[in-house]
């Protein structure tokens, strides 16, 4: 039997001398014991994944509510892309995977249903009691709000694994790393997990976007990133990629490219960096990961497509009004009426310090869309039973 110790100590012989090691990890804020044959890393993704919040990422949009079909990516497998992905990317960068992997599993415990529609309704109906932010709420998830242990809230994980959730930094987050050495670079892992969500929405979005028919193959071949992968794929100008197999062969060439880039513009960075260790890593000026300049404008490119054509469609519109009444609904509702709560979180409302506001903004936070939809039809419909 492999105990943790011979884990770390393979750690120390395999991975890269800038890359971070469970035996060094700065600790959980509740000590504990540490497990016989699990390093600190691997206890930390599991810990994520048997959460409530991992569970309830499967009814969570990503783009399209789950009414709209089984096919389309959500909550839950997105995260689960952005772990393939990172770990990819550790393994080929010398990184470790379970942190990877962990911080991957853990970003976005904190969406609302509805995805970004949801968020932003939710931080409007919060303007005058702190807002509402996913990252900041995937935080307190962890820290806070799931209850699986009798000797401390949340999930008390590591360091490090915490750094990563609070130092997640893509187009769609907001940063507040005050608690975690906000002068330092984060860990290359956490870096690395940035990306990787990068990837996995860019990619899956166009995949989903393409196969639901909103997106027009003739319009996507005329990205530059389009024109690369057709071209790695001695594909033909005129390739229709609203074909099964052939959008499947663009967006699996479309991850490789995307992935490869990253590995070789991050080994670039580090060595005219001269990164050697950890610290040297954490005491740089900017983040070391990251695209080659090339890639970078690609992905600009397609960022402003999926925005334009595919985010902003009438038929997500639609479906993002919808949800957007909804919401509001909910939170007006049990704002005026709190008694219509459930027990436990009336209980909460009166314990915690931020008062009724935000125990209904943990609670719709935490629903599904089919809850919220279902929890909406029995609140505002007559013949619905409580």
């Amino acid at each position: 039997m492999l105990t943790r110790e011979d884990l770390e100590r393979r750690e120390d012989q395999w991975l890269a001398p800038y890359a971070m090691r469970s035996s060094q990890s700065r600790g959980r804020a509740y000590p504990e014991v540490e497990h016989a044959y699990r390093t600190a890393y691997q206890r930390d993704r599991d810990r994520v994944i048997h959460t409530t919040a991992f569970r309830r990422l499967e009814y969570k949009t990503q783009v399209f509510v789950y009414s709209e079909g089984d096919h389309y990516r959500n909550r839950l497998t997105h995260s689960i892309e952005v772990g393939q992905i990172g770990r990819t990317l550790a393994r080929a960068l010398g990184c470790n995977e379970d942190l990877i992997e962990a911080i991957s599993l853990a970003h976005d415990l904190g969406h609302p249903p509805f995805g970004h529609v949801g968020e932003a309704t939710l931080n409007t109906m919060m303007r005058q009691h702190g807002g509402y932010d996913h990252q900041r709420q995937t935080y307190r998830i962890l820290t806070q709000l799931e209850e699986r242990y009798q000797e401390h809230p949340g999930l008390n994980l590591t360091y490090e694994v915490l750094e990563g959730v609070v130092k997640h930094d893509t187009d769609y987050d907001v940063v507040d790393a005050s608690e975690y050495a906000p002068g330092e670079r984060g860990t290359l892992e956490c870096q690395l997990s940035n990306l990787a969500d990068e990837i996995a929405y860019n990619t899956s979005d166009l995949d989903d976007g393409l196969r639901s028919g909103i997106l027009n193959s003739l319009h996507v071949r005329e990205l530059a990133i389009a024109r690369k992968v057709l071209d790695t794929l001695n594909a033909p100008t005129d390739a229709d990629l609203n074909d099964t197999l052939t959008r499947h062969s663009f967006i699996r060439r479309l991850v490789k490219l995307e992935v490869g880039d990253t590995i070789a513009a991050t080994q670039q960075n580090l060595e005219t960096a001269g990164v050697q260790s950890l610290a040297d890593l954490r005491n740089l000026p900017g983040n070391v990961a990251g695209y080659s300049e090339e890639m970078q404008k690609f992905n600009t490119e397609l960022k402003s497509y999926l925005f334009k054509n595919f985010y902003h469609h009438y038929r997500v519109v639609r479906m993002a009004t919808k949800a957007e009444r909804l919401l509001s609904d909910l939170f007006v509702n049990y704002i005026q009426q709190p008694l219509q709560l459930p027990p436990e979180t009336q209980q909460r409302a009166q314990t915690h310090p931020e008062g009724l506001h935000r125990a209904v903004c943990d609670y719709i936070a935490g629903m599904t869309d089919r809850y919220a939809i279902q929890e909406h039809k029995r609140l505002y419909d007559p013949e619905e039973r409580a």
